[in-house]
């Protein structure tokens, strides 16, 4: 236990500003915020007769430390405040749910024959960037247009090049690309060409159309008519393009138009995406904790957080009431796009109704959706609660859950899989190989696993992927997992419960071994309802992700060592070639249905050497290969 005078530490609070956080128990962050004077703010939280919501009472209630880190200015402390809330994601703060990144399209306008591609990253380069837009697939589908229009390339090669040997790539054979790799396009007439998918994607399609409309006529002149048809298409799709432009604003001018509708705990902010006078899209985005707080205080965090996750400002942020902190947010944002950003509320003409209009469909998407996010928050949060209930756990958010597989002892390994308020949280998910037990044995191979999951997080506990422990801990097993999870938990000064998962007869979740004793779960599977359904549910999605994770994890390592196997009894191939030859195929089955010329092709391979690898494979040979399981 952290030793911490609260009174004295409050007593030692600079008056300046910063940023604080707020720890439980187990050192796990509940809450991070700023503070224009940094000993105020943070003294109202401990100070008697201070108006609280609930909320932030119970949050208090769970604070057994605080930390703070003192900043030059309360613009500093904003930015630090986005970077520890992308970070940690404290349970108590308002969050984004969906924490998306968006789409541009990058013309490289400072090559000398430029490229247009797709990237999700803004950099502070001399390229023009063409977005955000909500719909990747949608970008990928324009590339492909300008492509067959203007036949720009989309490779990486660094031009000009000096190299003799350079061949045109497949799309300059196919003629969607004028290859200036090997010089068959002046730079002047590309150029041309940039100039012209600079003004497709403006908005101006007239040349592009002119230009198919040309061909389409060319072609049906040579009586060439599916030459003909395919410009005819295309031409359908970029007027297509044109249409999908369903508002716009006489000013051409860039701007996000945001708004938010409320339906109890629920929250929805909408996002219109608003260049040169066009609306190119549209994205909507649900909030969490943010039934006791008020509009312009949700406004404000989604601001915050939405901005520090995409790489384009806008000039001008449209909002149905001026979120808090407008001003500072501003300074913030016109840092961030280095020229100066307005946040407005418009109140009449074009502008306000822009607003109201996507004030309307955060509504409709609440009305949609409501149904939908009630019954998923049950299969998840709801669960998550009525779990915590059901083994008298005060706060449920992180459960992690261990297995161990092995084929007589073969490879064992262990998985650790981690579900944080009830959805899988895969980037948390870790693999461990057992390092000091020979042959099957479970337990000592499980006692590895968590010594070494539990010792790592306790010497990282000032961050690092381990740091964070559970608030509960599964184990694919019974009494004997159990008692060897406890016994590591002691013998490292932790108390985390531990929980076993019991299946019946024919495999399935049947209930939940807990401090000496079962709770039943069977039932849920068999059209029980209620919580008991929802709990058990849960509880099988976790057993069968645990177990499904170890099994991958096994798997990849025997289908390696089995792969290393065969290669090693072929006459000429020494361990250079093999690594070689693993790294180029992925799988046994890929490498023998290369030709021999194929695998001659792989690095550091000769005719001889390939010769006696397919030899090898195709011959009498092959039968010694390993028969799998």
């Amino acid at each position: 236990m952290r030793e911490f005078d609260l009174h004295a530490e409050l007593a030692k609070l600079p008056s300046c500003p910063g940023v604080y956080i707020m720890h439980d128990a187990r050192d796990r962050i509940l809450y991070v915020g700023k503070a224009k004077i940094l000993k105020r703010r943070v003294s109202q939280y401990f100070r008697e007769g201070s108006k609280l919501s609930p909320k932030i009472r119970r949050m208090v209630s769970q604070v057994n430390w605080f930390e703070y880190i003192v900043v030059a200015s309360e613009l500093e402390s904003l930015v630090l405040e986005n970077n520890l809330i992308k970070e940690h994601r404290p349970p108590y703060n308002t969050l984004l749910k969906d924490d998306k990144t968006y789409p541009f399209i990058k013309v490289t306008v400072d090559e000398p024959f430029p490229r247009v591609f797709l990237t999700r990253i803004r950099e502070k380069d001399k390229a023009r960037y063409f977005g955000p837009f909500a719909n990747g697939v949608a970008i990928n589908d324009t590339i492909e247009l300008l492509r067959k229009i203007y036949r720009i390339r989309t490779c990486n090669r660094a031009l000009p090049s000096t190299d003799p040997n350079l061949r045109p790539c497949l799309y300059a054979q196919i003629g969607q690309c004028d290859a200036p790799c090997v010089g068959l396009v002046t730079g002047e007439a590309y150029a041309e060409m940039v100039t012209k998918v600079l003004r497709f994607l403006g908005g101006d399609y007239s040349d592009g159309i002119a230009y198919l409309t040309k061909r389409m006529e060319e072609a049906s002149a040579e009586l060439e008519f599916e030459k003909a048809a395919e410009f005819r298409d295309l031409i359908g799709r970029v007027k297509a393009l044109a249409q999908v432009q369903h508002a716009s604003d006489t000013h051409l001018d860039e701007r996000d138009i945001i708004a938010l509708a409320r339906e109890g705990e629920h929250c929805v902010v909408q996002v219109f995406f608003e260049r040169n006078g066009r609306l190119i899209g549209r994205e909507h985005f649900h909030m969490m904790e943010t039934d006791e707080r008020g509009d312009a205080e949700v406004l404000s965090a989604f601001l915050r957080q939405f901005y520090e996750g995409t790489p384009y400002i806008p000039r001008e942020v449209m909002t149905e009431i001026l979120p808090e902190e407008a001003e500072l947010l501003e300074q913030w944002l016109s840092m961030k796009r280095e020229q100066p950003v307005h946040i407005r509320s418009p109140k009449i003409g074009v502008k306000e109704r822009l607003v109201r209009l996507a004030k309307d469909n955060a509504r409709m998407v609440i009305a949609k959706d409501l149904e939908k996010i009630t019954r998923e928050e049950a299969r998840t949060l709801g669960a998550m609660r009525d779990l915590a209930a059901m083994l008298e756990i005060e706060e449920l958010h992180r459960v992690e859950s261990f297995d161990i597989s092995n084929i007589s002892g073969f490879h064992s390994v262990g998985s650790m899989v981690v579900f944080r308020d009830g959805r899988a949280r895969k980037s948390d998910y870790r693999k461990f190989r057992i390092r000091s037990v020979d042959g099957p044995d479970d337990y000592a191979s499980m006692r590895e696993v968590l010594t070494r999951r539990f010792t790592h997080g306790l010497e990282e506990r000032e961050g690092g992927s381990f740091s964070v422990f559970p608030d509960l801990i599964l184990m694919d097993g019974g009494k004997g997992q159990i008692e060897v999870a406890e016994e590591v938990l002691a013998s490292l000064g932790l108390a985390i419960p531990v929980c076993g998962m019991v299946k019946d007869d024919r495999h399935r979740t049947r209930g939940l071994y807990y401090r000496g004793s079962e709770i039943a779960l069977s039932g849920a599977s068999h059209g029980v309802s209620g919580a008991n359904a929802e709990v058990a549910a849960l509880v099988t999605r976790i057993q069968d992700e645990t177990h499904r994770f170890a099994i991958e994890y096994h798997r990849k390592l025997r289908s390696k060592e089995q792969t290393k196997s065969v290669l090693d009894e072929i006459p000429g191939i020494g361990p250079a070639r093999r690594r070689a030859l693993m790294s180029y195929f992925k799988s046994m089955a890929e490498l023998r249905d290369a030709t021999e010329e194929e695998i001659s092709g792989v690095p550091g391979m000769n005719k001889a050497a390939a010769a006696s690898v397919y030899g090898f494979l195709h011959g009498d040979a092959q039968e010694k290969e390993p028969s799998g399981e």
